[in-house]
């Protein structure tokens, strides 16, 4: 074949070669873009759960489903490996930032923990948003509890988070009302003893305006708190529970830990985050699977516009090709000179999806919304997986120059010299 349509070649040729290129990139740069963003979202996640500061996770359906938190952390926290259980209620309140009649409302994410068993759940990242110790009164908040009945003195501290005081201009040392409605009348003066950063999440929302307390503090508030009052007593959605640093990274021993705490709680659902971080794996591998299934529709349609353009090659370049026959040329020659054009123009296909994807990934970074410059900006470029995408399309090109080849060498000397 008469070169690759560069130089003295028809214009229409050198056309066929910008579109099929062209078509092959567009094919390559979207699973780039999704097996470069999926995955360093995953991977995110993924590092998330193994640097975290806890190991297993207790929770109960239903809003704020497990009941007698504070005893059921005191038992966990007393099972052979375990250092520390800390349980967490979740609860959205109204926060009034400052104690004026007028004050302005804004909903809130308030955090009830127990401070001293907070803090040592803390992942590396996370430890450094928060001060240490949380400055949050009695750290085993266990004053205040005074055996579930609720009638020990109460600090009334609160941490505040860095962009809820920045946006309400709350200052430590001041006061800021909390209240489990927009009604004010119902709401306590706080203490702001503290501000806390706010973690990135990807999967999740956000609560860039919420507050830490103590947990007894924030059940009475919002009745989850004294039997009496409460729905569910001593409340908690989740209690997350620490381990010995030799028994954290032994999936066999950490199991069994699991197991022991499920037979405290067998109506309560126990993950281990090994589990979690495990499936998050597979998850990740099943969606690359998906990824490159859902792409090969366009590359397929990349590598038959490339077989149609080496077979219009073919058709152009017949009596050549029939000369280089009747004069002895070898079939294997031929058949190389074709498969080496579709191999070059795939790898030029592929080189410019590469960077197709890469381009528009740094501009979904820059220039989409936020939750999308966040996942763009985690994106993963590991050259294996972009390699084994090029050689893919590469070596799938011979399939395209296998049907021109076959083309070619069925060409009739005779006929084609006349």
């Amino acid at each position: 074949m008469r070169g690759f349509g560069w130089g003295r070649s028809l214009r229409h040729v050198r056309l066929q070669w910008v579109l099929a290129v062209s078509a092959i990139a567009a094919a390559v740069a979207l699973p780039v873009v999704l097996i470069s963003v999926g995955g360093g979202v995953s991977a995110h996640e993924l590092a998330d759960l193994q640097n975290a500061g806890y190991q297993i996770v207790v929770s109960a359906g239903g809003s704020h489903g497990i009941s007698g938190a504070h005893a059921l952390a005191q038992r966990i926290a007393r099972i052979g490996s375990v250092t520390v259980a800390s349980p967490i209620l979740s609860v959205a309140i109204d926060a009034f930032n400052s104690t004026s009649p007028t004050a302005p409302v804004s909903p809130v994410l308030a955090e009830g923990v127990v401070p001293g068993q907070f803090t040592p759940t803390l992942g590396p990242t996370e430890s450094g948003l928060f001060p240490s110790p949380l400055p949050l009164g009695d750290p085993t908040d266990l004053v205040h509890y005074d055996n579930g009945t609720y009638r020990g003195p109460a600090t009334y501290d609160v941490l505040v988070s860095t962009p809820l005081a920045a946006a309400k201009g709350i200052r430590v040392g001041q006061q800021i009302v909390l209240s489990p409605s927009t009604n004010r009348s119902l709401g306590v003066a706080y203490n702001v003893t503290g501000s806390f950063g706010v973690p990135p999440s990807i999967l999740g929302p956000t609560g860039a305006f919420a507050v830490l307390l103590p947990l007894s503090d924030l059940q009475v508030m919002t009745g989850y708190g004294p039997a009496n009052a409460s729905s569910v007593f001593d409340a908690a959605d989740t209690i997350e529970v620490a381990v010995a640093g030799p028994v954290s990274d032994n999936p066999s021993a950490l199991t069994h830990v699991r197991d022991e705490i499920q037979s405290l709680v067998p109506l309560y659902g126990v993950t281990s985050l090994l589990q979690e971080a495990q499936q998050l794996e597979s998850a990740s591998a099943v969606l690359t699977g998906f990824y490159l299934a859902l792409s090969s529709v366009g590359l397929s349609v990349g590598l038959i516009f490339l077989a149609l353009v080496l077979l219009r090659r073919v058709e152009t370049d017949r009596r050549s090709i029939a000369v280089r026959r009747a004069l002895g040329l070898p079939a294997r020659t031929i058949a190389a000179g074709i498969l080496t054009e579709g191999a070059v123009i795939a790898a030029l296909g592929a080189l410019v999806g590469t960077l197709a994807g890469y381009v528009v990934v740094e501009s979904l970074a820059r220039w989409a919304t936020s939750t999308v410059q966040e996942a763009a900006s985690l994106a993963v470029w590991e050259p294996f997986t972009l390699g084994a995408i090029v050689a893919g399309v590469v070596g799938l090109s011979a399939l395209a120059g296998g049907v021109a080849t076959r083309a070619a060498l069925r060409v009739e000397i005779t006929e084609a010299l006349r």
